[in-house]
């Protein structure tokens, strides 16, 4: 049984942190890449960030470039997300997501597995 169990997420004050975690568990693939997504209410399926899993090689979304540092433990097969100078536009249900795909990585259509969401709240 795939599993990506995000875990986290919480209530700061802007200008606050907060570290996100994504176990996997099951996966029946040479996971390629893995990535954290962010949905807002009333909006789409924001890309936050995604890296390699076997090759260090990471990418950012615009709005959280020097903010956030996504980073991996491949012997936890653990995915992490450190996020610094949390303002309330960052507030959202953060995913993370697989794939063993190489495309596209920061369009969430091309992830085949997913977490179930861990809500992160930012207050000014």
């Amino acid at each position: 049984q795939v599993q990506l169990v995000e875990s986290g997420g919480g209530s700061v004050e802007a200008g606050g942190s907060l570290r996100l975690s994504c176990a996997a568990s099951g996966l029946p693939f040479r996971v390629y890449k893995m990535g954290w997504f962010r949905q807002a209410p009333g909006k789409e399926r924001e890309f936050v960030a995604a890296l390699t899993w076997s090759i260090d090689s990471t990418v950012y979304g615009d709005s959280v470039k020097g903010r956030f540092t996504i980073s991996r433990d491949n012997a936890k097969n653990t995915m992490y997300l450190q996020m610094n100078s949390l303002n309330p536009e960052d507030m959202a249900v953060y995913y993370c997501a697989a794939d063993r795909g190489s495309l596209a990585w920061t369009n969430p259509k091309f992830y085949e597995y997913w977490g179930q969401g861990t809500q992160v709240t930012v207050s000014s």
